[in-house]
């Protein structure tokens, strides 16, 4: 399947980094955090790739033109005939990648309306270029198969400060600002989509999370792929420490690959 990553934000809680690169590009275990969701999404077998771009797009784009360059050993040759020789593999070959320019200001139902010409598939999935997670992916996409609505979200348990998702068992039938409890569930930002969600994006104005969601769950056709296991958005620079560290220490639970 497709997969559509949304990397055109502003990150404007995270300024420490995103003053010089986009959020999708700040680092985490040395690597942009970017790259740990495509490792994740490639592990299930899923290598292709639409990055819809935006704020400092020319820094990703900048990373995967030089990928074997930065990622390797080289041997140059100079003079006349000048040749390079790169001396490693990398597990990302088989990867192919578009960078779409989605705009400075597009909101993410806009970037994603955008991104639809690219997909000329049923159904695909999308996520954002800041949140990791060890959901098994292809059971959510065997649920919304299954199912047959038009999205699927995976909803996950965090401890914190976001929007709960009010539920019918796996319909989900609305939104409410603040969980009540720490076990309440909310969008974790990892989805699959049949290519129709484009009747429900407006312009470059569209807000992916507003009007097109509540719809779909007005409707009922939006369902909840739950997900108990480890879910973190990288928000902010302590968010971003956090996960560096899991990493550096060999715990992170999102490397599955």
């Amino acid at each position: 399947m497709k997969v559509v990553i949304l990397c055109g934000g502003l990150g404007t809680r995270l300024r420490e980094e995103t003053e010089f690169r986009p959020k999708p590009m700040v680092p985490v275990g040395g690597r942009p955090i970017l790259w740990h969701i495509m490792k994740y999404y490639a592990h299930h077998g899923h290598k292709d790739f639409i990055l819809c771009l935006g704020y400092k797009g020319e820094v990703i784009k900048d990373y995967f033109r030089n990928y074997h360059w930065n990622t390797s050993d080289v041997t140059l040759k100079l003079g006349r005939s000048p040749e390079i020789r790169y001396h490693n593999r990398h597990d990302e070959e088989d990867w192919n990648v578009t960078l779409l320019d989605t705009g400075q200001t597009t909101q993410t139902g806009g970037r994603l309306r955008r991104a639809l010409s690219h997909v000329p598939e049923e159904n695909f999935l999308m996520t954002y270029g800041d949140g990791v997670t060890d959901s098994d992916l292809n059971a959510s996409i065997r649920f919304h198969e299954k199912h047959g609505r038009l999205a699927t979200l995976t909803a996950v348990r965090p401890s914190g400060r976001f929007g709960e998702l009010a539920m019918d068992g796996h319909t989900i039938t609305g939104f409410r600002e603040k969980p009540e409890q720490e076990s309440a569930f909310i969008n974790g930002g990892f989805f699959v989509l049949n290519r129709r969600i484009g009747d429900y994006l407006d312009g470059d104005d569209c807000v992916f999370e507003r009007k097109p969601l509540e719809r779909l769950a007005s409707e009922g056709n939006l369902q909840a792929y739950q997900h108990p296991g480890f879910w973190q958005c990288m928000d902010t620079y302590r968010e971003q420490q956090m996960l560096d560290q899991l990493f550096n220490s060999g715990k992170a639970p999102w490397k599955v690959w």
